[in-house]
């Protein structure tokens, strides 16, 4: 089945401008996913929506949205006065300015969507503009409404569409200083520095989430099998105590282990190399004896 688009409306760019829609580019659905059952009776739970003062429930055509002004006084909003917001970026996704994509800092991505032409008499207005982003190597940014909120995106090219993040508000970002003001300034030593730069350098590599496996999930599915075959789950690993009474002790030992990690992969490829070598001899050895027999003929 087609996924569903969060949402559609119009791509513009000054007076350019194409049909768009808007999907989600991640899912958790193949997470595990818990229910709150009864343990008494195995009967799933139930949450209600009651009313805080008298516990009756509160049928679906009595609720409304409210917005606390004092301790007991809200402004009621109806469903329909939220859709009516009259905001542009209801249904346009206007590009308002273009920037170095190096220029954005890693901690104001959120969510990321797949933006696509939503009909074919907007292809080439919409390829006119991924196109022009790629070759000046900038990235878009413009405002759009999801979930009743208008947030900030960031267009970038991606293959034959556009990927759109949202960016987080500066008031959602908090500020580092208070975090890491209370650290220290250390002065690290040469000799430290060059063995954790070298631990660094063997353990450099490319990235490939296809090789990162969810640990947790597998785990928990372990339990649920365990627990279903009536099997005792297997128990977690305990942390082992660390015998390194100092840091450049530390670093010395790490890189004896990554030696001796790479000298035993070294090995096996040395012997696997050599059992290749020795057949590849042993083929050739009945050529050499007919060539022989044939000189001596």
């Amino acid at each position: 089945m087609a996924p569903r688009a969060n949402w559609k409306g119009y791509l513009k760019l000054s007076l350019v401008s194409c049909a768009v829609a808007l999907f989600p580019a991640t899912t958790t659905r193949e997470r595990v996913r818990f229910n709150i059952i009864n343990r008494e009776t195995g009967h799933r739970v139930r949450y209600d929506v009651v009313d805080a003062e008298t516990g009756e429930e509160v049928p679906q055509e009595d609720r409304v949205k409210g917005y606390k002004i004092d301790r007991d006084s809200y402004v009621l909003l109806e469903e329909e006065e939220l859709d009516n917001v009259a905001l542009e970026s209801t249904h346009t996704i206007e590009i308002e300015s273009f920037i170095a994509r190096d220029e954005v800092d890693e901690l104001y991505l959120d969510e990321s969507y797949y933006l696509v032409p939503d009909d074919k008499v907007g292809y080439e207005a919409f390829a006119l503009i991924r196109e022009a982003m790629r070759q000046e190597g900038l990235v878009g940014l413009a405002r759009v409404v999801l979930y009743r909120r208008e947030r900030l995106l960031m267009l970038a090219p991606r293959g034959k569409g556009i990927v759109g993040t949202i960016l987080r508000y500066a008031n959602e970002v908090r500020d580092e200083a208070n975090y890491f003001d209370d650290i220290p300034q250390v002065k690290v030593s040469k000799d430290m520095l060059d063995l954790a730069k070298h631990i660094l350098e063997t353990k450099k590599a490319e990235f490939d989430p296809s090789k990162f496996e969810d640990r947790y999930e597998t785990a928990l599915k372990e339990l649920i099998a365990a627990k279903r075959a009536g099997r005792k789950p297997r128990p977690a690993p305990s942390p082992q105590p660390s015998n390194v009474v100092s840091l450049m002790d530390a670093l010395r030992r790490s890189v004896q282990a990554e030696r001796r990690g790479s000298s035993s992969e070294s090995d096996r490829n040395k012997a696997a190399s050599k059992r290749t070598t020795h057949r590849g001899a042993g083929a050739n050895k009945p050529t050499a004896r007919r060539k022989k027999l044939r000189r001596a003929s």
